[in-house]
């Protein structure tokens, strides 16, 4: 009772310890030592500043003010938590600033929570049946009013404010977000976010230093003046599809003797491969893959792309360099064009026309709207009409029923996979893609009855990861395990295959050298005899380089890239950075150079640069609907 009565009079110290153990909980997840002395060293100091501030200002509903506080830190390490979850890195007001968009995905945010972490909350609960019955009310109000002594508070003050401003500022050059938080502290850390975005700007590179032979350069070599297969599918439509969260590690994988995509296997060995090829987006995951592939410019620093200024202005893109060339374009999505601010991406890069949820309606949902078969089957009829004008075009197909958590409806499973698979991610995972195959292969068919298949150059791709490391538990690494044979890692999760099919150019063959996203454009425009020469782009022609240097943003931390034999994360710096094998995931003490760490921080900050300092968009204008085409 002596120990309750000393506690009561004092809530800034089990407010302290109740929030202390929250810190610890967001510590056993995110770091790999798990919470330790540094995380008293480095939560509490922060913790105390602010009920410092309650102590000395608060005269009435002091308990209150302390519940405030605690629930809004509260929340802060969840979404913490919940983020790294997903993205595997610290979250920061950037990303806090979309969370409307996480009651649009509600499904596949939820998936992604772990029971335990709703520990968290547990003693908001506890004061919430108290606070709000009448008996308790009165005895709660008078908690906490006695007078703390001002001498002491002031020098609690005075100490936890120099532990901060201690634990910051040796880690505040850390170019890895993780390490700078650990070395920070959680909290400390999304303080600093605000005040060094506020205070410290990044370099804005002239425009005349951003040309494409210093790109090429930073990247590694030059575009040859003769390119092969230039031209070689002069006319012909383009078509490219992007395959939801599809890995290459989906490619001629069999479960019990069953084909998980047969119909992509085919399209993998028919057709040019490129099976070392990575993802390039950032938090708006399918949209940035559009806007990469599209634009051949890196996602923006903090934030998705679709919700940046770059929206804002007027982008050189695949659709103004293909409509400039005499092609029609259209890009077809059954979700709302609403969702990530597509309609602004598609103004911004200059499609004609746009086929949303308007035009494909609600049947057969699966995810965020119609299945792919109905996309598939609605799309290839508007393919054809295009294709009846006398004007080549340029459609981008985007297919969504594979999207995370992976819930397909039972009643399209066309697999049955071992017992160990059920109710995991992993096995939901594989199920989704193996009906999304299964879309696919009608999609081919409806190409090829249509004659579209061979008058088009046709391109497929994966968006982005579909099985993040930070997502899956120990039964869930089991199973990748088991299909790798190994410890499946980053050079697994970011891998998404790349695929070329033209029409008279293509035959099997399988290309082994690195290459992203964001080489999409300068490798089809080569293919269909269209010149980017003019056009800023951070991207190569895969089909004449075999060197090449990608720049990652979101998902690792800042100054992790990939080359053509590792994918390297920073640590601190260049120095203690870790390089991880591109064909076994396995950790080596080189396979990347300071030099290279450099070019790839420049890379990033020219295309930032460029964007800053394009025009800005009309105010008019922008592609229509095609709904109306209904």
């Amino acid at each position: 009772m002596r120990l309750w009565n000393a506690m009561k009079s004092k809530p800034i110290l089990w407010f302290s310890m109740i929030l202390l153990l929250k810190g610890a909980l967001a510590w056993f997840v995110i770091f790999d030592d798990g919470p330790s002395w540094m995380t008293v060293l480095t939560e509490i100091p922060f913790i105390l500043i602010v009920f410092c501030l309650i102590e000395w200002f608060a005269s009435k509903r002091k308990l209150l003010y302390y519940m405030i506080a605690n629930l809004s830190i509260t929340l802060l390490y969840f979404a913490v938590l919940m983020y790294y979850k997903y993205y595997g890195v610290i979250v920061t007001y950037h990303a806090l600033e979309q969370a409307d968009k996480v009651t649009k995905v509600g499904e596949s945010t939820y998936s992604l929570l772990d029971p335990y972490y709703l520990l968290i909350f547990i003693d908001i609960v506890i004061f919430a049946f108290y606070m709000f019955r009448p008996k308790y009310i009165a005895r709660f109000t008078n908690i906490g009013m006695r007078k703390v002594n001002r001498t002491a508070l002031l020098a609690t003050f005075i100490v936890s404010a120099a532990l901060c401003i201690f634990n910051i500022w040796p880690n505040h050059a850390s170019m890895n977000e993780n390490k700078k938080a650990e070395g920070m502290g959680i909290l400390n850390y999304e303080v600093y976010t605000i005040f060094a975005d506020s205070t410290v700007h990044e370099e804005v590179i002239d425009m005349k230093e951003i040309n494409q032979p210093s790109i090429d350069a930073l990247k590694g070599g030059e575009q040859p003046a003769n390119p092969a297969l230039w031209a070689a599918a002069k006319g012909k439509n383009l078509i490219v599809v992007q395959m939801e969260s599809f890995q290459n590690f989906l490619i001629g994988l069999t479960i019990d003797g069953q084909e998980i995509t047969p119909n992509i296997n085919k399209l993998a060995a028919g057709d040019f491969y490129f099976n070392n090829f990575y993802t390039n987006v950032g938090q708006g995951t399918t949209s940035d893959a559009e806007f990469v592939v599209n634009t051949s410019l890196y996602v923006p620093h903090h934030e998705a792309a679709t919700s940046s200024d770059y929206m804002d202005k007027a982008l050189p893109s695949l659709p103004r360099l293909m409509s400039a060339n005499g092609y029609n374009t259209a890009t077809f999505h059954t979700n709302s064009v609403e969702f990530w601010n597509r309609s602004m991406l598609y103004k911004a890069i200059g499609f004609d026309k746009y086929y949303d949820q308007a035009f494909y309606g609600d049947d057969d949902h699966i995810a965020f709207g119609a299945s792919d078969e109905v996309l598939y089957a609605k799309t290839v009829p508007e393919l054809a009409k295009m294709d009846a004008e006398d004007k080549p075009f340029y459609a981008m197909v985007i297919s969504m029923s594979a999207h995370h958590p992976y819930k397909i409806p039972e009643a399209k499973d066309k697999i049955k996979l071992p017992e160990e698979y059920d109710g995991t991610l992993v096995g939901n995972y594989i199920l989704a893609q193996n009906y999304a195959d299964y879309a696919m292969g009608q999609f081919l068919e409806e190409l090829k009855s249509s004659g579209l298949w061979d008058d088009s150059v046709i391109v497929f791709y994966g968006d982005h990861q579909g099985l993040p490391l930070y997502s899956l538990d120990n039964k869930e690494k089991g199973l990748m395990q088991g299909i790798f044979g190994r410890e499946y890692g980053y050079t697994d999760m970011f891998n998404i295959p790349f695929i070329v099919h033209a029409p008279g150019v293509t035959y099997p063959k399988t290309f082994e050298q690195t290459g992203g996203q964001i080489d999409v454009l300068p490798t089809v425009a080569n293919l269909l005899g269209v010149s980017a020469k003019d056009q800023i782009h951070f991207g190569e022609d895969l089909l004449n380089r075999t060197s090449n240097l990608l720049p990652m943003r979101h998902f690792l931390p800042t100054g992790s890239f990939v080359n053509d034999t590792s994918v390297f994360l920073p640590g601190v710096g260049f120095e203690d950075g870790t390089n991880y094998n591109v064909k076994d995931n396995s950790i080596s003490a080189d396979g990347s150079t300071e030099a290279q760490y450099n070019a790839a921080l420049r890379l990033l900050n020219m295309s930032d640069s460029y964007v800053e300092q394009l025009p800005g968009l009309p105010l008019d204008g922008g592609p229509v609907s095609g709904a109306e085409s209904k």
